[in-house]
């Protein structure tokens, strides 16, 4: 690869040539992708990207770590739509606000930026086996992906992992182990798994690659932009893979000239599992926090990618939120009531930062921000309907109808 120079260690910064099956530092430290921007430069224009026909993650090759023989894999990921959003921003009190509805990926989340990658790289790696352990959007992701590559799946879910992600996975042919206990205890399984059988490995805290397939949704951001940078991109935040992928992509642009500056970061995590986020408002190293939220994406009480989620908060100056599942909730309904969109609680978390921080006054009509919509709500309909209650269940009866609109104060206009 011509634009890769090496993957580098976050924690002792060793070097390591950038070989498909790349996993971590001898030191126990996750890599980086370090790239030849300079060569990217002469590779790679504003012009030449817009030409393209490919509307997919793929258009992106020259900042991704893949051969240049790598075929693009099957399943169209990324393209995702970026809506304005003037009502939404009104109510909030914001400048501008655009959402960025990541759930419309082939398995309905942001993580098939990932597992595209990871099924790439598994291809160049010859691997016909490839593995993860998840809390459902990352595992989905996979076995759909892999699916369509024909290639074989072992999947670890905590036992918690809402039925439609296990439904996918189940659909996928994916073989699945749904473990009793915390998602902590979850990938350690996998781990020993994947340790005893050889295969290739997904999880984004072990697989370096990963991150810098998630990062193409900033680099699609910025595109669909017109390459005019927001003051904030907000997120949820579980593991921290997708906050660094983000972070990584802008920096990204930034590096190539593509944009004159950085935006700063909102990292949103649930009251309940919010282990990177106290570390910022503590000022001292993470700690491990049990996963209580409903937000079962995020539960991550034992983040594996702490070191490039941190990094990314601080140099982004970003600002660290943290959301009830009351708020997660409300959040879900705000969205599909003004813009249409259905996000999973964990993948509209973000959303419900940016309210509570318009409602403190953190953020305002001065404010241009781009929230990131990570999952569809189709993948936990339980919870969408907690949120939004039962439907109006009647005979067919016309004067029933009208007792119900009476009662429950429905004005028909």
């Amino acid at each position: 690869m011509k634009n890769v120079k090496y993957g580098k260690c976050t924690r002792c910064g060793k070097t390591h040539d950038a070989v498909p099956d790349l996993t971590i530092c001898d030191c126990g430290g996750i890599l980086d992708i370090e790239y030849d921007y300079d060569y990217i430069k002469t590779q790679l224009t504003k012009e030449k990207l817009a030409d393209r026909r490919d509307m997919t993650m793929w258009r992106y090759r020259e900042l991704l770590p893949i051969e240049e023989s790598t075929e693009n894999t099957p399943l169209r990921v990324g393209n995702s739509p970026l809506y304005e959003e003037p009502r939404l921003a009104k109510a909030l009190g914001l400048g501008r606000l655009w959402v960025k509805d990541d759930g419309q990926n082939p398995t309905s989340s942001l993580k098939d930026r990932a597992s595209a990658m990871a099924v790439a790289k598994a291809k160049e790696a010859g691997a016909q086996v490839i593995a993860c352990s998840s809390t459902g959007n990352a595992a989905s992701s996979l076995a759909g992906n892999a699916a369509a590559a024909g290639l074989k799946t072992y999947i670890f879910v905590p036992s918690r992992a809402p039925k439609g992600k296990v439904a996918q996975l189940m659909t996928f042919g994916a073989t699945v182990i749904s473990v009793e206990g915390s998602y902590e205890e979850t990938f350690e399984l996998s781990k020993q798994a994947i340790d005893k059988w050889g295969w290739y490995n997904r999880n984004a805290a072990i697989n370096p690659y990963l991150s810098e397939g998630k990062k193409t949704v900033s680099l699609e951001i910025m595109e669909q932009l017109g390459w005019q940078v927001p003051d904030y991109v907000a997120l949820s935040v579980g593991d921290g893979c997708t906050f660094a992928g983000v972070w990584k992509g802008l920096k990204d642009l930034y590096a190539i000239g593509f944009i004159d500056r950085l935006p700063r970061l909102i990292s949103t995590q649930a009251e309940g599992c919010c282990p990177l986020n106290r570390a910022i408002t503590d000022n001292k190293p993470w700690e491990p926090m049990e996963e209580n939220t409903l937000a079962d994406s995020i539960a991550v009480g034992v983040p594996r990618n702490a070191d490039k989620a941190l990094a990314a908060i601080r140099e982004s100056n970003g600002i660290v939120v943290n959301v009830s599942d009351e708020e997660i909730m409300a959040a879900q309904k705000l969205l599909g009531r003004t813009c249409g969109v259905f996000g999973e609680p964990a993948g509209v978390t973000g959303t419900a930062g940016v309210k509570k921080l318009c409602d403190q006054g953190v953020l305002g009509k001065n404010d241009t921000v781009v929230s990131i919509v990570t999952g569809n709500g189709l993948k936990d309909v339980a919870n969408a309907i907690k949120a939004c209650g039962e439907p109006i269940t009647i005979p067919s009866d016309m004067e029933r109808l009208l007792k119900e609109f009476d009662q429950r104060g429905i004005v028909v206009e």
